[in-house]
């Protein structure tokens, strides 16, 4: 049996109210103490709560849930008080000396074994017994930490079970396809061809097309998650730091004449259509004797080394300058060589304000659609660079559905589309290759199951609940 636990499940700092949650198999001992009366399931009842010795630490609502219906499965008492730190640290250190507190009639503990949760314990506990399967446990630290209202919808949806349906709409699906390659293999000297009877191909095609349409929505899931980080580079005085105030709408960067201004990044978080596009302002790319602009050159380009997309920023007032251009093609030269050819680079052409309409030398177009102009003083072409980015994330502009869903949500499903495709090929061979497609069957269902929870290593599971806050 699990040690009972107790936590804070309210954000650390000063509050209206504030909520201490405990979580165990038998509260009654632990209620009578720090409630002084017993407690009618699910109904919320204001008293006193108190020390020891009788004095009182606050007033608020207590509310019981027996298990198995409540969040953990367990036994969750919840109690509300007001949200000053001392007083709910004085609560919670109320609770665990009550639970460890000997009955001098029955000589046990009120609550033995009483500790603090760990991060994501009480979640842990309520998919372990089976309330939530891990997909929703994971949509609980998703929603929390949702940047944008459409995460926040999207989240919300899989914590209700909209992806894990999905999910399980397709595990039934695979599992009726291998039923029926098994009944094949268990009686082969029967002469109905149980396969070509039940159209294994067409259920088999139909799986697919569902995979993929459920992989297109968790893409789209993690994208609204995630988001992408996008890097502003170029040399110095292109007007980095004023597209990244331009882009947030405030003036979040330095902005002067002076080049090398920027030492080091400034990032900030913006929505574009409810996608969250995490931007970084850099230092200007150039040969440099100052130590400390050298230290702001490196981690530019440390920053560029992990980017989902860059914008290399060039100054159209200059495009006519020789030396200008050098620079700029050495710069360019050096991002084709450290990045990976799946990361675009968005060449952006700013400051058009700054010269005469149609005078723009014709080296700023490019056929392929990755060059754009732009003025980061006046915000002609932003619109543009912002649909631009969208394009790149691979965003459909379809939030209304979508579920929330994480970069490993997305490998599971890749894993079972190579799987599927693996038995189609094994399929249309025959007979002869049945036992393989068997197998193949079995790893795609495995790796669904692993999105939920029904398939996943204890170390994984670790990992997971260690990053959701303490007390959820």
């Amino acid at each position: 049996m699990a040690d009972p636990i107790a936590a804070v499940a309210t954000a650390a700092g000063r509050g209206a109210v504030g909520i201490v949650r405990i979580s165990g198999a038998d509260l009654s001992g632990l209620i009578m103490a720090v409630c002084g009366r017993t407690l009618k399931a699910r109904e919320a009842t204001y008293l006193a709560f108190r020390e020891h010795d009788g004095s009182i630490i606050d007033q608020g609502l207590a509310l019981f849930f027996p298990a198995p219906r409540s969040f953990t499965g367990e036994d969750v008492l919840e109690l509300q008080a007001h949200g000053g730190p001392v007083v709910l640290q004085l609560l919670l250190a109320r609770c665990l000396l009550a639970g460890a507190h000997i009955d001098p009639v029955s000589g046990c503990a009120a609550l033995p074994g009483l500790r603090l949760a760990q991060p994501g314990e009480f979640s842990q506990r309520a998919f372990l017994n089976d309330k939530i399967d891990l997909a929703q446990a994971e949509a609980i630290a998703d929603l929390i930490d949702a940047s944008t209202e459409a995460a926040a919808r999207g989240a919300s949806r899989s914590l209700a079970g909209e992806f894990s349906r999905e999910i399980h709409g397709l595990r039934d699906a695979l599992i009726h396809l291998r039923m029926l390659v098994e009944a094949t293999l268990d009686f082969p000297e029967e002469e109905i061809d149980f396969l070509q009877k039940s159209d294994a191909a067409g259920q088999l095609f139909g799986l697919q097309q569902s995979v993929n349409q459920v992989m297109s929505r968790a893409q789209q899931g993690a994208l609204l998650r995630d988001g992408i980080k996008v890097v502003i580079a170029g040399q110095p005085n292109a007007g980095k730091s004023s597209l990244l105030n331009a882009l947030a709408g405030a003036e979040l960067a330095i902005v002067t004449p002076v080049p090398g201004t920027t030492r080091d990044k400034v990032s900030q978080t913006l929505q574009i259509e409810g996608v969250p596009v995490h931007v970084i302002d850099t230092a200007g790319l150039r040969e440099s004797d100052d130590e400390v602009e050298r230290i702001g050159i490196d981690r530019a380009w440390d920053e560029i080394g992990l980017a989902d997309a860059v914008l290399f920023l060039r100054d159209l007032s200059r495009a006519d300058e020789s030396d200008y251009l050098a620079a700029d093609a050495a710069i360019a030269a050096e991002l084709a060589r450290q990045l990976s050819a799946q990361v675009p680079v968005i060449e952006v052409w700013n400051k058009s304000d700054a010269v005469a309409p149609g005078s723009a030398p014709g080296l700023i177009t490019r056929s392929d659609g990755t060059s754009l102009v732009l003025s980061a003083k006046t915000g002609a072409g932003l619109d543009v660079l912002r649909r631009k980015l969208l394009a790149i994330a691979g965003w459909q502009s379809v939030p209304e559905g979508v579920f929330i869903a994480r970069a490993r949500h997305v490998q599971a499903m890749g894993k079972v589309e190579q799987h599927l495709h693996l038995a189609q090929d094994l399929l249309s061979v025959g007979s002869r290759s049945l036992d393989l497609l068997a197998e193949e069957l079995r790893l795609a269902q495995n790796a669904l199951g692993e999105i939920t929870g029904e398939f996943s290593p204890d170390d994984l599971l670790g990992v997971i609940f260690s990053r959701f806050c303490i007390g959820k």
